[in-house]
């Protein structure tokens, strides 16, 4: 599959639900900036892209296509609640290395 940066930056602004005027609103630029990138026609400079990474709470590896790994955000969660989210990564980690053995 050839790797789309516009499309990718559409699917994580409809999964959101946000409109494109909403994106560029966060990145305080013009919604014809947004509307650039998602058609390939207009690059982010990094400052903008680090503000799509934190809207759409993926890496910037992700945005550009460098890898399909998806992140967890933790923010806003205590430091009890973070302890719980890894607890469960590293459960499901173990679990599918389990699976393989026994494959």
């Amino acid at each position: 599959m050839v790797y789309d940066f516009g499309y990718r930056l559409r699917e994580l602004r409809e999964k959101k639900k946000m409109t494109q005027a909403q994106v560029a609103r966060k990145c305080n630029i013009s919604k014809a900036s947004i509307c650039g990138y998602e058609n390939n026609i207009k690059t982010p400079s990094l400052d903008v892209l680090r503000r799509l990474c934190g809207i759409y709470e993926v890496s910037a590896d992700y945005i550009l296509g460098l890898t399909s790994r998806k992140m967890v955000s933790v923010d806003g969660l205590t430091p009890s609640q973070r302890e719980v989210v890894e607890f469960v990564i590293l459960e499901f980690k173990q679990n599918n290395k389990n699976l393989s053995r026994l494959s």
